[in-house]
């Protein structure tokens, strides 16, 4: 790659909430590209960019999908991502890569909570966007109405590039509010043409407000618009790219990808509002071993780096790395080190992906996205450069798991490969939580969603061949006692020959929630020989485990050994570890038993409109609610929930909010069951035992 080739790259990451229509004007961009030779359908399964049978199953993006194509004389790496919450994290992975983001709102008016997430987290990585409102073809679209319901969820200063001709059935193409334009798709293709005369007026309004808007982005703009009252185009040009970039707003423009009408013009605006290499924000590293900052020039002559962002685990190909190139070029059979890791890793052969193709390429430069397969030790998030100019990039932090089921192999073959596939699927998904309850001893995995999981074990069978179940997760409740009590455990038998005799006196005391376990001597006299003090305390702890009266551990309590007896010929310590846990469990019982619950804490964010229905639920399921925030026109909720009554709440809050809803939730600490709860669950627990 030349320096002069730099200007005309672009990677740029189409985001936005799911079913808004972003991989559908991915196929129409494509489609334009001459990349494919019809759009696809994501409805009917025939999308280029969505080919994972789990995505064809259910109609919508699961996975990011990469495509590089040249459009006139630039080079676009086009990534497609998923809008939908269970599959977020892996948005978020490719916004961390890219230079600008094309954001995808719906023409029928309904911003969610996803659009809004990401287009903070575009904030937080200081990308320049462009917004599209698609779907314009559709009953009830309204362009202006959107974009105000955007301004307002984002807080975002827009600017409108482009106008709808025509509305529903009639949008008919888009109005160029810089060159004062119409850009029309027939069936005899794609025309320039004079603006109509019932759309000029309302034309020149917005060309007003566009002048204004980026003349104020610029002191000297600003100056020469209220001396003169105009600016000259190539002025308004230049001015656009600069607030663009900038951010000090964001160009909206129109379309429709179904019907591809706008999409032309839409590339045309990409370019000209969104950064090249060079352009963008420094992507600022660190030294793996000093940790002083290290920055390389977005130049084919400077040293290479790269960043991993996206793994695809194929049990026949082997993984695949994706990674996005910050400088110099990587080149086919190649030595390169992982800072991340510190190992050497030789790269074979060099592509650039076409959605699920992958074509071969010599090399890959700045500003590019690539793959190469079959690294040995990388895995996403790791940064890649040479031996002798090490640096490391940051990346994201995995989103939290907000769900969790136990997992059961149907088989005993599939039992002994289950471990390793769901291994190489945490490659390719990290937010995936995988782990062994030692409490309940299941097996569980945890991630963002019920479809999330259930995805993943479709992707178990398909690429694996291992089959297995999904179920609620026990809930590892506790038992813990209220009040102290003094209780003896004595255990004597005679058998004929040798006997058993341990004798031990015990205070059973409560310690407050977390304290743990303690265990305090206090024989004096040698009432009780000091070597069998271990066993007493050996068969408190193992009845501890086990449980007194519902099964589950025992936590928070103090026991005080302070008195006993001993026999010289039959005392063992075998003989004071039953007596030990004989009198820790009959003071157990005496000493008002209760079962605690894990208590989760809960970050919910709902729209205002479904505030109090959330909060009804909420209280339905014993939960407590701690207190409200504004964000925008949601409301976050924060609240403590017994984790019984959200084992499956990430489905719960879809289904109550149409999808507009999120939340996160970690542990906070026990409680003790409400009693007519706890009867419940003892019975369930005697009768499974």
């Amino acid at each position: 790659m030349k320096e002069q080739d730099l200007a005309s790259v672009r990677s740029v990451a189409v985001i936005g909430q799911g079913g808004a229509g972003k991989t559908t004007l991915c196929e129409a961009i494509l489609y334009n590209a001459k990349l494919i030779d019809r759009i696809g359908s994501v409805v009917d399964g025939t999308s280029f960019m969505d080919s994972e049978p789990e995505e064809i199953k259910r109609n919508i993006s699961i996975s990011a999908s990469v495509c590089s194509f040249s459009w006139k004389n630039y080079k676009f790496h086009l990534v497609d991502t998923p809008g939908y919450s269970n599959f977020i994290s892996e948005t978020i992975n490719c916004l961390r890569v890219v230079g600008g983001a094309l954001v995808v709102i719906p023409g029928v008016p309904d911003i969610k909570v996803q659009t809004e997430n990401l287009w903070r987290v575009a904030d937080r990585f200081n990308i320049p966007r462009l917004v599209a409102v698609t779907m314009l073809d559709r009953e009830r679209s309204q362009f202006f109405e959107a974009v105000k319901q955007l301004e307002d969820a984002v807080q975002a200063k827009s600017l409108i590039l482009q106008l709808p001709l025509g509305q529903e059935q009639n949008f008919s193409g888009v109005i160029d509010l810089l060159a004062m334009k119409a850009y029309i798709n027939s069936r005899d293709g794609f025309t320039v043409q004079d603006i109509p005369e019932e759309f000029r007026q309302t034309a020149e309004e917005y060309r007003v407000k566009l002048v204004e808007r980026i003349a104020e982005s610029d002191d000297t703009l600003l100056e020469k618009y209220l001396e003169e009252g105009e600016i000259s185009r190539e002025e308004l040009v230049k001015g656009l790219r600069a607030g663009s970039l900038n951010r000090k707003f964001t160009p909206v423009v129109a379309c429709s990808g179904s019907r591809d009408i706008g999409v032309q013009p839409l590339l045309d605006q990409v370019f000209a509002c969104l950064p090249s290499p060079g352009e963008e924000n420094p992507m600022v590293g660190g030294h793996p071993d000093s940790k002083e900052e290290v920055t390389l020039a977005a130049s084919p002559e400077a040293p290479f780096s790269a960043l991993v962002f996206k793994t695809v685990a194929d049990p026949f190909a082997g993984k695949l790395s994706l990674f996005r190139v910050y400088s110099g070029v990587l080149s086919s059979d190649s030595v390169i080190y992982n800072c991340s890791l510190k190992v050497k890793e030789r790269v074979g052969q060099v592509f650039r992906l076409e959605g699920k193709k992958q074509k071969p390429v010599p090399s890959v430069g700045p500003g590019e996205i690539g793959a190469v397969a079959k690294l040995k030790d990388t895995v996403t998030g790791n940064s890649l450069s040479l031996e002798k100019d090490l640096v490391v990039y940051p990346f994201v932090d995995p989103l939290p798991a907000v769900i969790t089921f136990a997992i059961e192999p149907k088989s005993k073959a599939d039992e002994d490969k289950v471990s390793g596939a769901l291994a190489r699927l945490k490659e390719e998904d990290p937010v995936l939580v995988l782990g062994r309850d030692e409490q309940t001893r299941e097996f569980v995995i945890s991630g963002l969603g019920q479809m999330h999981l259930e995805t993943v074990v479709e992707k178990l069978k398909r690429k694996f061949g291992v089959e297995v179940n999904l179920r609620s997760p026990k809930v590892p409740y506790k038992e813990t006692l209220k009040r102290t009590v003094n209780i003896q455990g004595k255990y004597k038998r005679q058998s004929g020959g040798r006997g058993q005799y341990g004798d031990v006196w015990l205070e059973l005391s409560p310690q407050s929630r977390g304290g743990g376990f303690e265990f305090e001597n206090n024989i004096v006299g040698g009432a009780i020989p000091r070597q069998y003090i271990p066993a007493v305390e050996k068969g408190i702890v193992e009845a501890m485990a086990d449980g007194v009266f519902a099964g589950y551990p025992v936590v928070d309590i103090k026991i005080n050994l302070y008195d006993g007896s001993y026999h010289s010929v039959d005392s063992s310590d075998m003989a004071f570890k039953i007596a030990g846990s004989m009198g820790f469990k009959k003071g157990f019982m005496e000493a008002e038993p209760v079962l605690l619950e894990p208590i989760m804490e809960m970050s919910i964010i709902v729209p205002d409109d479904k505030m109090g229905d959330i909060i009804g639920d909420l209280n339905s399921r014993r939960g407590k609610v701690l207190g409200m925030e504004p964000r925008g026109k949601n409301q976050m909720i924060k609240a403590r929930v017994p984790m019984a009554e959200v084992l499956r709440y990430a489905s719960d809050l879809r289904s109550m909010t149409s999808d507009r809803g999120e939340f996160s939730m970690e542990f906070s600490r026990y409680d003790e069951v409400p009693q007519h709860l706890a009867e419940q669950i003892i019975a369930e627990s005697k009768k499974k035992e």
